[in-house]
């Protein structure tokens, strides 16, 4: 597996590519509020497995925080790792950019997985796209 930093519009159209088909198909977010006005000001991730596109995320800075978003794997390639690699690729590229704390809005069944990587819960439930969430934070 290899997580790339989008540096093109292909790999960009593979990421949203992946997104949709997680959210928007999958999850039934609406496609107008998956994509969205903060795409341009975000740094891109695409996690490619064997060369081909399998996972990917968003990364922007928020209020001091180094804000991780739009984590998505292909339903196939759960359970292999590639959501591991695909985060510990976001979070170097956070340390790299002197940031010292993470954060992210976890889908509630997602937080075990997060839990592993060494992320806190700091908010009570609340809904996104209609899918309950939970904020987390962890210090780098």
């Amino acid at each position: 597996m290899e997580v790339k930093i989008v540096t093109n519009e292909e790999q960009l159209n593979d990421a949203f590519s992946i997104r949709k088909k997680v959210f928007v198909d999958e999850q039934q977010v609406p496609e107008e509020e998956e994509i969205d006005s903060l795409e341009s000001e975000a740094t891109h991730f695409l996690l490619l497995n064997n060369g081909k596109p399998t996972g990917a995320g968003r990364f922007r800075v928020v209020d001091g925080y180094g804000k991780v978003e739009r984590i998505c794997i292909l339903k196939e390639s759960r359970g292999t790792g590639a959501g591991k690699a695909l985060m510990d690729k976001v979070q170097a590229f956070a340390s790299e950019e002197g940031l010292n704390k993470l954060k992210l809005n976890a889908q509630t069944y997602a937080i075990p997985f997060y839990e592993k990587l060494g992320f806190k819960v700091v908010s009570e439930e609340f809904l996104d796209a209609g899918i309950p969430h939970k904020t987390m934070i962890k210090q780098l």
